[in-house]
């Protein structure tokens, strides 16, 4: 849950100084957002007539709006105020189950599963999908994450953790194609398959998003993506099996 949004609405003064210098009056409803964008809305239409998108500051008192970024300065003053309040903001997403810990609902959106009431907030992996499942430890939703394999766990990777899935299933199961060193499964930025005699040897690859089907005439693993087949090595131009 956010700190909210909030609104004030009312005849005002709106002064913006910097690169859209400019000064308007009129009934206006003023919007500042969790994230400190400020919205200066009129009658007409459904874009803004002033704005400060994620400004370093805002300060609202006394029907007074100050938001400042840099050189750029937005202020609105309220000559009579109508009303100003605040709500309860969170994100919206599509809804994929109740929240276990609270009366909230749990909803995927910008690469996550957060929940509409409470500070609950999951990250997805790329090109996971959150699944009808349950957690048989925590009650929470399950995903499905295609890393080698198709694996399904828990959307809390404190609870299952995918690095372990994918180690347990791959960790020296492909020869390193520079030395005599096995792949190990490691986590460096992303999930990589590294040469154990690093840093002697440097050869790694980032583990994609995609189930191993086949071995590369290279002789490393062949993977189905969303984009189709390809070397665990992406730089690879050896001729996959199977694809034209």
């Amino acid at each position: 849950m956010h700190d909210g949004t909030r609104v004030m609405a009312g005849e005002c003064t709106t002064v913006f100084e910097g690169s859209r210098e400019r000064e308007q009056r009129g009934d206006v409803l003023v919007v500042v957002k969790p994230d400190n964008t400020v919205l200066v809305h009129d009658a007409a239409g459904y874009q803004p007539v002033a704005w400060l998108t994620r400004a370093e500051s805002v300060a609202v008192e006394d029907g007074v709006v100050t938001a400042r970024d840099g050189e750029e300065l937005l202020r609105v003053v309220a000559h009579e105020e109508h009303g100003s309040a605040r709500f309860p903001a969170s994100h919206a997403g599509v809804p994929v189950a109740d929240c276990p810990d609270c009366a909230g609902t749990l909803v995927r959106a910008r690469g996550s599963v957060t929940c509409t009431d409470c500070a609950a907030a999951y990250g997805l992996p790329s090109n996971a999908t959150v699944t009808g499942g349950r957690c048989d430890d925590c009650g929470l939703p399950t995903m499905r994450v295609e890393r080698g394999e198709a694996f399904e766990l828990c959307l809390d990777r404190d609870c299952q953790s995918l690095d372990d899935r994918v180690t347990a299933a791959f960790d020296r199961a492909w020869d390193c194609p520079d030395c005599d060193g096995d792949l190990r499964i490691i986590r460096r930025g992303g999930l990589l398959a590294g040469c154990e005699h690093y840093p002697d040897c440097d050869t790694g690859f980032s583990v994609p998003s995609g189930v191993v089907v086949d071995e590369c005439s290279c002789g490393l693993p062949v993977f189905e993506t969303a984009g189709g087949r390809r070397c665990l090595d992406s730089t690879c131009e050896q001729e996959l099996v199977g694809t034209p």
